[in-house]
């Protein structure tokens, strides 16, 4: 009975705890929010298009960031389980990098400066080609050999 408890003890102790009480995990999720914020930045400055005109920055950082997210999840998810390392990426580069990456507050802001019939086109297409451009990150994931990264404890 003592050796059951012992065990049960160090299992839970492996066990990661929340998020939001690990200093290191909230620095990780911030460094890829501050990145991930700047990188929108560029791609807004650089596809900027005028008050109620399609906003085509808006709707590309969403796409991609969709795509990215997909592929991102499914390539951790066949790396293996997930450990310290993966839980790092997933947040730094997924919760982090690609939560400020994209932007639906932007998106929701946008589609009220249009046209009636232009806001729901880009409300629709932005919702279903957001959802397919993720199954699409998916599938590519899918199709990339199964590696297990070196010096990486799962």
């Amino acid at each position: 009975m003592g050796v059951n408890a012992s065990s049960a003890r160090r299992v839970r102790r492996q066990r990661p705890g929340p998020p939001h009480q690990d200093p290191r995990l909230l620095a990780v999720i911030f460094v890829g929010g501050a990145a991930g914020t700047a990188t929108r930045a560029l791609v807004e400055r650089a596809l900027r298009a005028p008050v109620g005109t399609w906003p085509w920055a808006t709707f590309a950082i969403n796409l991609t960031g969709a795509f990215l997210l997909g592929l991102l999840l499914e390539t951790l998810a066949r790396s293996g389980p997930e450990g310290r390392w993966r839980r790092s990426v997933r947040l730094g580069a997924g919760t982090g990098f690609l939560g400020s990456y994209t932007t639906y507050s932007t998106f929701a802001v946008e589609a009220t400066t249009l046209s009636l019939p232009l806001s729901l086109g880009y409300a629709v297409s932005t919702t279903a080609l957001g959802g397919l451009a993720a199954a699409a990150g998916y599938l590519v994931a899918r199709r990339l050999p199964r590696a297990a990264v070196p010096g990486v404890e799962t």
